[in-house]
């Protein structure tokens, strides 16, 4: 299969730390990708290469295909990059459905009655859509939560940025919002997920990236990564025997 997304050689530094050191990566289109490492390990760093936050001192980012290194946000954003923040940045003197219809119709030349129908369509799947008139300052946090995800499917992605959208949550709530992923996950979009709820990550992904100083640490099967002697000595800080 085409990768979707590729990472070639890219390295970041602030100063004397290195956020990202020759890294590499492929992912492929339908693929869920988890993220996981200790705190300054890179993983933010890496998100804001991939959307364009920040760019590369070094290396190429490339979606299907194209070098999109020089994109700003917003422009990748048009092509296909949807991203969730940790802590959720919705417009809150807007309704839940005004919220979608902000990215929805962004950079796009769809009628007003597709972006509507769009945004109808990811309030069902997200369970938004009995709040869909409500303030989005009057919702829960797992609400919230859900509405930063609908946000980023609105403006139609091919690759959804999740970071760590389960934090804060309680076990019901992070089953439920596992449920949605998956949903998600079924309609075809790619992901990339940074997570500290290894279980919900478990339940999705095919693949587990932990990082470690900006270096990739050990990458493959997620139970097998679990389970390795570096990932038990570096990201749980258990000293394994043997």
């Amino acid at each position: 299969m085409t990768a979707i997304l590729t990472l070639k050689a890219v390295s970041k530094r602030f100063g004397a730390v290195v956020v990202a050191d020759n890294f590499d990566l492929s992912l492929e289109a339908g693929e869920a990708l988890g993220v996981i490492g200790p705190n300054g390990a890179g993983k933010t760093s890496l998100f804001n290469m991939i959307a364009g936050a920040i760019r590369p001192d070094a290396g190429r980012v490339l979606f299907e295909e194209r070098d999109i290194s020089a994109l700003s946000p917003s422009q990748r954003c048009r092509v296909g990059i949807g991203r969730s923040f940790q802590i959720p940045q919705p417009f809150s003197g807007l309704t839940v459905f005004e919220n979608l219809c902000v990215p929805a119709f962004f950079g796009n030349t769809r009628s007003n009655i597709e972006v509507e129908k769009r945004c109808v369509e990811v309030l069902d799947l997200t369970g938004l859509l009995p709040k869909a008139n409500a303030l989005a300052s009057s919702l829960t946090l797992l609400e919230r939560k859900r509405l930063e995800l609908a946000r980023a499917l609105a403006g139609y992605p091919k690759l959804l940025l999740l970071d760590e959208i389960a934090g804060g949550l309680t076990p019901h709530e992070c089953e439920e919002l596992v449920v949605v992923i998956r949903q998600v996950r079924a309609t075809g979009v790619a992901i990339v997920w940074i997570e500290h709820v290894v279980h919900a990550l478990l339940a999705i992904i095919d693949r587990l990236l932990v990082l470690n100083q900006g270096r990739k640490l050990v990458e493959g099967d997620p139970r097998q990564v679990m389970a390795s002697r570096e990932v038990r000595e570096i990201y749980l800080g258990v000293e394994a025997d043997g």
